[in-house]
């Protein structure tokens, strides 16, 4: 599904170039489940970005369903990131004046879902999380863990085969971070692929394969 080769991501500030990645290679098949984990700064979210299509990267190639992504157009791309995959952030990225049930039908909107069809997938979406009895409340109304268990159910709403999280259990309590990996694990035995970017060595170790980042480097763990 994922396959990077000699991928490079350069910053440069003034005269000194910094490489958030630094030639990496990386394969991730479908339906597996991998931990990309490494500290602040070590180039695992630029690593994100690039695999979910929100950057572009300077050396190499990417490609997507063996396809590179030099060929996808503007479009194909949007397509991408609003049906084939499934972001979920650390700091939710929910709209606080927006119900829960609204905040999970807004993609949907976007994607130009039929009314009823959305609210059955909103349902099921909610269902799926334990939050179906939170349906009409705001975000500023629920725990950070269930306004993550929203922000998740807001994914499985678009039906993507992969799942994409980016620190989702960074800002949680050990209790509440076990329910939200429960759910990574259901979605993965569903048939969906998950990649989670994580600080935490207990998120990481809960994936089949691990792979280290430091300094823009990658290694299997």
């Amino acid at each position: 599904m994922i396959r990077l080769e000699d991928v490079s991501k350069i910053y440069k500030m003034g005269d000194t170039e910094l490489r958030a990645l630094d030639h990496v290679d990386l394969e991730i098949k479908e339906g597996e489940f991998v931990s990309i984990i490494g500290p602040s700064g070590s180039g695992k979210s630029t690593m994100m970005n690039i695999i979910g299509c929100l950057d572009t990267l300077d050396e190499g190639e990417y490609y997507l369903d063996d396809q590179s992504i030099d060929e996808y157009s503007e479009d194909e791309l949007a397509q991408i990131r609003n049906k084939k995959i499934g972001f979920i952030f650390q700091n939710f990225n929910l709209i606080g004046s927006l119900t829960a049930e609204e905040n999970i039908e807004l993609p949907l909107i976007y994607q130009k879902i039929p009314k009823e069809e959305r609210a059955e997938r909103v349902k099921s979406a909610l269902e799926e999380v334990g939050l179906w009895s939170r349906r009409d409340h705001k975000p500023k109304e629920l725990s950070g863990g269930q306004q993550q268990r929203i922000a998740i159910a807001r994914a499985i709403a678009t039906k993507p085969s992969l799942y994409l999280g980016d620190e989702p259990t960074g800002n949680l309590d050990s209790k509440t971070s076990d329910e939200i990996m429960r759910i990574f694990h259901k979605l993965h035995d569903e048939g969906n692929t998950i990649v989670i970017i994580t600080h935490d060595e207990e998120v990481a170790k809960q994936a089949d394969r691990s792979v280290r980042i430091k300094d823009g480097h990658i290694e299997e763990v």
